[in-house]
């Protein structure tokens, strides 16, 4: 007997969706195996980002090293990890004390994090320092700063548990930037700064390291929404200028869940680069690339808005 012509979309519809739960849960089983006792570092371990990379690694059965620079919170994530957990199925996370502000003590922290398990197999460095200033505002104290947490720490660790890497023949090496180390906006000079040097060490680290079998992965996304807006809270008024909604849209956030499964598919498809970004920053990227004095004059134009509307705010 012929289904009616009506049945046929809503069973196409429910078909489609069967089967990308199936992809997706078989994906998800995979990714736990695929990391199964390997060795992964987290730093910012504590933050939002590396406390939902932790809790799937964990699940996973990754062996964990995880860095931050509060013993507390370290202390916190390790019982919140391990309270329910199989320990048939899980490892007990190692702990480690990581202040990338404080570059002096690196070479310490480096040689504490590889004696955990005497060698690394999957480093992600997910620390970082954010700043919404005008130049002229920003002192060099804090330019160095922000290159030390954002440029520096990663370089110096990730240049620290090579030598492991490269006898070995294998590892990871992930850098959660943003896409500002692609695209400069105004008003955010020293991150961006930092961003792009981050990009480019770890760009010419991918090539230099693949004959030993090493992946470097870079994901760049918009920005980190920690939280949902509160209930009842009025939603923000829409840009009045081109410039003003390209800006709000290169700010717009990606949950930390969302950024964590991403972290996990890109170390176990071992992709080399993933942007997280809504279409209008992928859009600004090819601007900058193809069309710059277009875009230059769009960033500028909401410069000189912003100042205008300051003595009305």
């Amino acid at each position: 007997m012929a289904l009616p012509s009506v049945m046929v979309l809503p069973l196409l519809i429910v078909l489609a969706a069967g089967v990308y739960y199936i992809y997706n849960e078989v994906m998800q089983f995979m990714s736990k195996s695929l990391v199964r006792n390997k060795v992964v570092v987290i730093t910012d371990a504590v933050s939002g980002l590396g406390t939902e990379c932790a809790h799937l690694f964990h699940k996973g059965g990754a062996r964990l090293i995880l860095c931050g620079t509060s013993w507390d919170k370290l202390e916190s994530l390790y019982d919140y990890l391990t309270n329910d957990a199989d320990p048939r199925e899980t490892f007990a996370p190692k702990l480690v004390i990581l202040d990338f502000s404080d570059m002096d003590s690196m070479e310490n922290v480096v040689a504490e994090v590889v004696e955990c398990y005497g060698c690394v197999d999957v480093l992600i460095c997910n620390s970082s320092m954010k700043l919404k200033a005008q130049v002229q505002s920003v002192s060099l104290e804090m330019d160095r700063n922000i290159m030390d947490i954002n440029y520096f720490g990663p370089n110096t660790l990730a240049k620290g548990v090579l030598p492991t890497m490269i006898s070995r023949r294998s590892g990871h090496i992930l850098l959660v930037n943003s896409i500002q180390g692609r695209l400069a906006v105004p008003f955010r000079s020293s991150y961006a700064a930092s961003k792009h040097a981050a990009q480019a060490f770890f760009d010419c680290l991918r090539a230099e390291v693949e004959e030993f079998g090493i992946v470097v992965s870079t994901i760049s996304h918009t920005f980190i929404n920690a939280s949902d807006p509160p209930p009842g809270e009025e939603p923000a008024p829409k840009p009045n200028t081109l410039a003003a909604f390209i800006t709000s849209q290169l700010t717009h956030g990606v949950r930390p869940s969302v950024l964590a499964n991403e972290i996990m598919q890109t170390v176990n498809r071992k992709k080399k680069e993933v942007v997280l970004a809504h279409p209008i920053p992928r859009v600004a990227l090819y601007l900058r690339s193809l069309f710059p004095s277009f875009l230059f004059a769009v960033l500028a134009a909401g410069v000189k808005d912003s100042v205008l509307a300051e003595p009305m705010q």
